[in-house]
């Protein structure tokens, strides 16, 4: 196709959700309500395992790094959907929506690797508790987040530069409330097969391998639990894996819908559901569930607070 006869999209409008004014200023509320209270309970815990010695372990210590991962991950969405969702023009630039197309994947691929990170650690904390201080050293867990961090950012910058380098010639107009693949994809005028098979390749390979790694974890850690003798010894286990469990049923079931199924028979408000469940939901959950179900936490949490209204008393 010759490119000079061709208008060439240089902007993108994402439509977002649909529905009159009164709506979209409703779902404003809710996500700034969300993006808020996301912000303080994953800031909650940062500066809690910051500041309690008692949380000065491996495992509080990929804990606050996974929930400073969730401030960035979902910054990377909302900011921008709050903007478009008063916008009347919702208009995105062309480098705008490729910088976040790459942020964000690259830090849900950061989240996946982390998750199963933290999966290691609890199977060697439950499986191998003698070998456990000499394997989980302070140094092995910062070569840990440092790999997850990278390996996050490193996978997809090619991929994602040749997909901005495919003619976008007709429509700017994305169905989504942020920049996606499929959407994407949809508005190129030519196709390109290779670089969409590469790309959800390497997306599937993400998952498949961190989910069957974490699945495999907990099966050794089950079957350690269940040779514990005490009923309380097991309960103190399962309560410590528990929390860990639930984050990865919520964003694994959302993720692999979206990015491992195919999406072409599911409705398109249904995606942007989906879409919106493992983006903005699942940060926002994650405070509730490790503090909720952690006894150190909470206590390190409380202490927050009361030396915060100690200090405004003075």
């Amino acid at each position: 196709m010759n490119r000079s006869t061709m208008h060439v999209v240089t902007e993108f409008v994402l439509l977002g959700f649909p529905g009159s004014w009164k709506i979209q200023i409703s779902l404003f509320a809710l996500l700034l309500v969300a993006y808020v209270l996301t912000l303080l309970g994953n800031g909650a815990i940062v500066c809690a395992v910051r500041c309690d010695p008692r949380l000065h372990t491996p495992m509080y210590f990929l804990l606050g790094n996974f929930a400073f991962l969730e401030i960035w991950y979902v910054s990377s969405t909302v900011p921008n959907m709050l903007a478009n969702t008063l916008s009347k023009t919702k208009v995105v630039s062309f480098s705008g929506c490729f910088l976040q197309f790459y942020v964000f994947f690259s830090l849900g691929t950061t989240e996946c690797l982390f998750l199963a990170v933290m999966a290691y650690d609890r199977y060697l904390a439950i499986c191998r508790p003698l070998h456990y201080p000499t394997l989980m050293t302070r140094r092995f867990c910062c070569v840990l987040v440092s790999s997850c961090w990278l390996a996050g950012f490193l996978g997809y910058p090619i991929p994602i530069y040749f997909i901005s380098q495919l003619p976008f010639c007709g429509s700017n107009i994305i169905d989504h409330f942020l920049c996606d693949m499929d959407p994407l994809m949809a508005l190129s005028c030519a196709p390109a097969p290779v670089t969409e098979t590469i790309f959800y390749s390497l997306c599937s390979f993400v998952l498949f391998f961190t989910i069957m790694y974490i699945l495999w974890s907990y099966i050794l850690l089950l079957r350690a639990v269940f040779q514990v003798p005490s009923r309380s010894g097991r309960w103190k286990a399962f309560s410590t894996c528990g929390s860990h469990l639930a984050v990865v049923s919520l964003f694994y079931g959302t993720v692999m819908v979206m990015y491992v199924s195919p999406t072409y028979g599911i409705p398109t408000l249904m995606q942007k559901v989906l879409t919106l469940v493992y983006s903005v939901m699942t940060p926002l959950f994650n405070p509730l569930i490790y503090s909720l179900r952690n006894k150190d936490m909470k206590l390190a949490l409380r202490s927050i607070l009361c030396g915060m209204r100690v200090g405004k008393i003075l």
